[in-house]
C-alpha cells in the first residue's frame, strides 16, 4: 500500500493512469449525466466536479503547496461525494473511482479508511436526504465498493510493508557489506604498504648494513688499509640513512637510470674488488621502473657478494620492442634455482610483476648465474 502525505509515493505511470480512470470513469459519467438537467442542482454538480478536479490538480501537481493540503482536498472530497449522492448522473461511479485516493493522500491505513468511511456514509446521507428513500441496491453497491477499497488497501499496504521491510534488510546487508569491503581494502593497504617496507628495507638499508659488515670486518682483518675501509663505512652508513628518509616518503632516484646503476657498480667494484664490465648506455623510463632496476640491480650484487665467490660481474642494459631489459651475470659458484626461497629472489619477481615486467633467474651449480628483467614501457605488460 502506498501512503503518505504526498502523492509521489505513487509511481509515476500508475499515478497517470489512475488520473485518467477517474477522469473517464468516473468525473465524465458525473458531467454527462447533468447534461439534460436544469437548474440549481446542475449548477451545483458542476461547481464540485470542478472544484475537486482543481483540488486534485493542485494536490498531485504541488503536493507541498501551502493553499490546499491533502487532508484538507480529502475533506473537500468527502463533502463533495456527499453532495452529489442524489444529484442527476449519480455520484455513486464518482464515489467508487474515488475511493483510491484515500489511500494515496494519507498518512496511514487508519486515516483512508475513516476518511473513506465518512465518504461513504455522506454518500449514502446525501442521497437519502435528497431522493427521501436510497434505493437499497444503490446503498450496497456504496457500501461493497468501501469494503472492496479496504480490504484491497489493507492488502496492498502489507505488500508494501514487507517490501520495505525486505528493502531495508538488504539495505542494512548492504551498508554492512560495504563496511567490511571498506575495512578489507584497509587492511590490505596496510598489508601491501607493509610487504613494500619490507622489500625497500631488505633491498636498501639491509644490503647496506650488510657492507657496512663486510667492510668493518675487511677492516679489522688488515689494519694497514683501515683508512681507506672506514671512508667505504662512513660513505655506506651515509647513503643507508638517506633510504632511511626517503623510505618515509616515496623512494627516490634523480637522474638517468645508466649513471645510477654506474654509480652503484662502481661502489660495489671498489668494495669488493671484482671486475665489473658494464654496457649501460642511457634509457629513458618513467620513476618506477628505475626504481626496479635499481634494486634488481643492487639485490643481485648482494647475491653475488654474499654467496657467489665470483671474480667477475657483467652488467648489460638495454632496450627491446617496448621495453627495456636488464642482465646481470656472474661467473661465481652458482645455485639451485629451485631451491632457493630466498626474500631477495621473491621481492625482485614481485617488484617486476607489479610492473607488468618479468624477472628470470638462471644458475646450476659450479656454471654462475643469470638475472635477466624485462620491464615494460608501454603499459601492455610482457607476454
Amino acid at each position: 500500500m502506498i501512503t503518505g502525505s504526498g502523492s509521489g509515493h505513487w509511481a509515476p505511470t500508475l499515478h497517470r493512469w489512475y488520473t485518467v480512470a477517474w477522469i473517464v470513469l468516473g468525473l465524465a459519467p458525473t458531467v454527462i449525466g447533468l447534461r439534460d438537467d436544469v437548474g440549481p442542482r446542475k449548477h451545483l454538480s458542476l461547481v464540485l466536479v470542478v472544484a475537486i478536479t482543481v483540488g486534485y490538480g493542485v494536490v498531485r501537481l504541488f503536493p507541498d503547496n501551502r493553499l490546499l493540503r491533502p487532508y484538507t482536498y480529502l475533506g473537500l472530497l468527502v463533502v463533495a461525494l456527499g453532495a452529489m449522492a442524489g444529484l442527476p448522473g449519480g455520484g455513486a461511479a464518482l464515489f467508487i473511482v474515488s475511493l483510491p485516493q484515500f489511500w494515496i493522500f494519507t498518512a496511514g491505513p487508519r486515516a483512508a479508511i475513516l476518511l473513506s468511511g465518512a465518504a461513504a456514509g455522506a454518500a449514502v446521507a446525501g442521497g437519502v436526504l435528497q431522493s427521501a428513500e436510497l434505493p437499497g441496491g444503490k446503498v450496497s453497491f456504496i457500501v461493497a465498493g468501501y469494503l472492496a477499497a479496504v480490504l484491497l488497501g489493507l492488502g496492498i499496504h502489507r505488500v508494501l510493508e514487507e517490501g520495505e521491510a525486505r528493502a531495508g534488510r538488504l539495505s542494512a546487508e548492504l551498508a554492512g557489506a560495504e563496511r567490511r569491503l571498506v575495512e578489507a581494502h584497509r587492511r590490505q593497504g596496510a598489508a601491501d604498504e607493509r610487504e613494500r617496507l619490507a622489500r625497500e628495507i631488505h633491498d636498501t638499508l639491509a644490503q647496506g648494513f650488510a657492507s657496512i659488515i663486510v667492510l668493518a670486518e675487511a677492516a679489522r682483518a688488515d689494519p694497514a688499509d683501515s683508512a681507506g675501509q672506514l671512508l667505504s663505512i662512513e660513505r655506506t652508513a651515509r647513503e643507508n640513512f638517506a633510504e632511511a628518509r626517503a623510505l618515509v616518503t616515496a623512494p627516490r632516484e634523480a637522474g638517468p637510470v645508466a649513471a645510477t646503476l654506474r654509480r652503484v657498480l662502481d661502489r660495489f667494484a671498489e668494495d669488493t674488488g671484482l671486475t665489473v664490465d658494464a654496457d649501460l648506455p642511457d634509457v629513458d623510463c618513467d620513476q618506477p621502473t628505475r626504481i626496479a632496476l635499481l634494486r634488481c640491480t643492487q639485490e643481485s650484487l648482494a647475491n653475488i657478494r654474499r654467496h657467489a665467490g665470483a671474480s667477475t660481474v657483467g652488467v648489460v642494459l638495454g632496450r627491446y620492442p617496448g621495453g627495456i631489459e636488464l642482465e646481470i651475470t656472474d661467473d661465481g659458484r652458482g645455485f639451485a634455482v629451485a631451491d632457493s626461497e630466498g626474500f631477495g629472489l621473491h621481492g625482485m619477481r614481485g617488484r617486476v610483476a607489479e610492473l607488468g615486467g618479468a624477472l628470470t633467474v638462471t644458475s646450476s651449480v659450479g656454471d654462475g648465474t643469470r638475472v635477466h628483467a624485462l620491464l615494460p614501457t608501454n603499459g601492455q605488460g610482457v607476454t
